[in-house]
């Protein structure tokens, strides 16, 4: 009975050992050492790729923003990123304002997506055509008409920036010619020159664009 009994309190305190040690290991050692090597190599992606202006962090360079006015809709001085019509709402825990990240799940053929695409298209020659300058509707890339499969991505085309360069220079006052450079300095090429496709940080080409309105 009492070798039975040490027995068991043996192992329990062995239990208990094990216990302490894995988590001083795992739940502090590891977690810090992670940590430690990615501040030290990579601090901007540890740091949740973080955009900064003006002293403050204005948002992440991994997720979309919505450019709008007070009444919602869009703010036609900033260049504008994709569609978001795959987004939703928080109904389950309403104490907290949420917005949820999803694609539209839509098929090609669906009318419903017919009808947004054709919206949309509508909306990006009339929002972006001015005395100037005409969009011919063939000239619309997809990206500028259709949702990303999260509905957050934070990049577009170079096509549909170029796209929305006369708007931006007529709204905020600046040539057509100096906000151009402003999208092409902010044009990213291929990863490693041939994977994927070249695109444009819709919130960095924003920030930049501020900087560029302040000096002006």
């Amino acid at each position: 009975m009492n070798t039975s009994v040490g027995n068991t309190g043996r192992l329990v305190w062995a239990g208990l050992r094990a216990l302490l040690v894995l988590t001083v290991l795992c739940g502090v050692l590891y977690p810090l050492a992670v940590t430690g090597v990615a501040q030290a190599v990579f601090p901007d992606k540890a740091n949740g790729s973080e955009i900064r202006s003006g002293g403050r962090t204005v948002g992440s360079s991994l997720i979309g923003q919505s450019y709008t006015t007070k009444d919602g809709k869009p703010d036609l001085k900033w260049f504008q990123g994709r569609p978001q019509n795959g987004l939703g709402t928080n109904s389950v825990n309403t104490q907290y304002k949420l917005i949820l990240s999803g694609a539209t799940n839509l098929a090609g053929d669906n009318p419903e997506l017919v009808a947004q695409v054709k919206k949309a298209r509508a909306a990006v020659v009339a929002d972006n055509s001015t005395a100037t300058y005409r969009v011919d509707p063939a000239d619309i890339p997809a990206d500028a008409v259709t949702s990303s499969g999260s509905g957050l991505d934070p990049a577009i085309s170079p096509a549909y920036a170029d796209l929305q360069v006369h708007r931006v220079a007529a709204r905020n006052h600046l040539p057509v010619e100096r906000v151009q450079k402003l999208v092409d300095a902010h044009t990213d090429g291929r990863t490693l020159g041939f994977i994927g496709e070249p695109t444009v940080n819709v919130l960095e080409l924003n920030v930049a664009l501020q900087q560029l309105t302040r000096n002006s």
